[in-house]
């Protein structure tokens, strides 16, 4: 495995593709649905789980910011720690079984536990939940597709191969 250094730079340039990937927006009534976690879903297979929450965490907070804290700041901050939460379990779903458990993994965290966890605050209800799980569902399936392919493709490069990125496992 490489340096800290190198790790951290990769995380950085994730960090990046996610604030870029915030820009790009999934139409829906929900200003903050974006591409911002698929490097994040990418980090968690290649860099590993925790990299990758703090990814997701971070990319999520971008993605926030450029609609304005459509939910409020602390609903945003929560909604990133689960975000954090959903990569975990993604490297960790690929770490012990494989891509397609952890694709479906990702998505069914993403799209549905997390507006799951705001349905049950009073402030949102089932309204919310089934307002806005559709549209997440897509996102979490296009950032998740979108991780799995390149991942598939980039694992085969000699870059990595000489970088010694772990893959998660």
């Amino acid at each position: 495995m490489r340096s800290k250094t190198f790790r951290l730079t990769l995380m950085g340039m994730f960090v990046a593709l996610s604030f870029v990937g915030s820009y790009i927006k999934i139409p829906s009534p929900f200003q903050s649905i974006a591409l911002d976690s698929m490097p994040a879903f990418l980090a968690g297979l290649m860099l590993g789980g925790i990299e990758g929450a703090v990814i997701g965490f971070l990319g999520h907070m971008l993605t926030a910011a450029n609609a304005g804290f459509y939910l409020t700041l602390p609903i945003h901050l929560l909604v990133a720690v689960i975000m954090a939460i959903t990569i975990y379990a993604y490297h960790w779903t690929y770490k012990k079984a494989n891509l397609i458990v952890a694709g479906i993994a990702g998505i069914v965290l993403n799209g549905v536990g997390a507006p799951l966890v705001l349905a049950l605050m009073p402030q949102f209800g089932w309204g919310f939940f089934i307002g806005i799980a559709p549209f997440l569902i897509l996102a979490s399936a296009v950032n998740v597709g979108i991780s799995l392919v390149v991942f598939t493709a980039v694992k085969k490069t000699k870059f990595v191969q000489s970088a010694g990125l772990d893959y998660g496992k």
